[in-house]
């Protein structure tokens, strides 16, 4: 399903010879749809997919510090009517040049801003994005340098979700955000323009649900076989959430594994010290771990299917060793390499 693209706009900030940040701003929405529609497109399937999204909500000053509300502010004006779309890029755009005036790190970039609609609900994206030079080969066959958006290599977006901010304002998860690859803290400018604050932990919320679902199987009657069906099907659910953008409800999983005779997840999940939500986002490499067991250290790299565990690989927490079955094709012959150079 694609998006409705209601307003986009870009607005450049750029640095002088001096050092010096100025907001260039453009005064009039995008007007190429076509073009428009297509980026946007790409951008909205490349952060829906991104892995390890953070989450969170419009501060309040006083109550999480010293929270920017004038981003805030000026998007309640502009969804009331009172602000044309325009002018409310506008103020974002000078919101985020004063808080890059901060650091010394940044050299400018593009603010893309778009309202949107996805399914049932309406978002606002908002990113800063790099330019990136290429080459191009033209009719006669002469090179020719361009200039274009970075979009496969986006690191600073956000996306808020109009409608559970305007529906739900108490909750904590209605702005999602990339993280940055060192953490947090290299995004903490551009979330602090628009005066988000992080509300929800996804991490630790799927490392309970997955504590969660392996103390459930564990206390069950099952198999090793259907086990191990029962983490996978976990998986399968909340993979499915992450790819739609939306969030892991543990109702409905519990009705998943009820499905297949699993009964009172729901109720196990709930009563137990978990402290899990009604619903969260996912994080599919947290996850992940309910269907593969893997690990770095001291030079080794490990990983393996869970249903091997027990058969194909040993393990014996006494002598801290493990065990493999039927090495793997590949390993094995540059194994045997090794010892014929030996």
């Amino acid at each position: 399903m694609s998006i409705n693209v209601e307003q986009a706009i870009i607005h450049s900030i750029i640095q002088d010879g001096e050092g010096q940040l100025s907001c260039r701003l453009r005064p009039q929405p995008l007007l190429n749809s076509q073009a428009v529609e297509a980026m946007l497109e790409e951008l909205h399937q490349t952060y829906t997919t991104k892995a390890g999204k953070g989450f969170g909500h419009f501060g309040i000053s006083g109550e999480d510090g010293e929270a920017n509300t004038k981003f805030e502010e000026a998007l309640k004006t502009y969804r009331s009517g009172e602000l044309g779309f325009v002018e409310f890029s506008g103020i974002a755009g000078k919101l985020l040049q004063e808080e890059l005036a901060k650091y010394d790190f940044s050299t400018g970039g593009f603010l893309l801003l778009s309202c949107y609609t996805y399914m049932t609900s309406d978002y606002l994206f908002v990113s800063l994005l790099n330019a990136k030079s290429s080459m191009t080969v033209l009719d006669d066959m002469e090179l020719s340098q361009n200039t274009h958006l970075d979009l496969n290599n986006v690191q600073l977006a956000a996306r808020i979700d109009l409608t559970e901010w305007q529906a739900e304002p108490e909750s904590k998860k209605y702005i999602s955000f990339i993280r940055g690859r060192a953490g947090r803290k290299v995004a903490d400018f551009f979330l602090d323009f628009m005066g988000c604050v992080e509300g929800v932990n996804t991490k630790a919320q799927n490392k309970s649900l997955m504590n969660a679902v392996e103390d459930f199987v564990g206390n069950s009657e099952l198999t090793k076989d259907e086990r191990q069906q029962a983490r996978e099907r976990v998986f399968d659910y909340c993979t499915e959430r992450c790819d739609e953008g939306a969030s892991i409800q543990i109702k409905d999983l519990a009705d998943e594994l009820a499905d297949q005779g699993m009964d009172s997840f729901y109720d196990f999940a709930q009563s137990g010290s978990y402290d899990l939500a009604e619903e969260f986002p996912g994080d599919k490499p947290t996850l992940r771990q309910l269907k593969k067991f893997s690990g770095t250290g001291g030079g080794v790299t490990l990983s393996f299917d869970g249903q091997h565990l027990g058969e194909r690989v040993i393990y014996d927490p006494v002598s801290d060793t493990i065990i493999i079955k039927g090495v793997p094709a590949n390993l094995k012959d540059q194994l045997d390499r090794r010892l014929k150079g030996e």
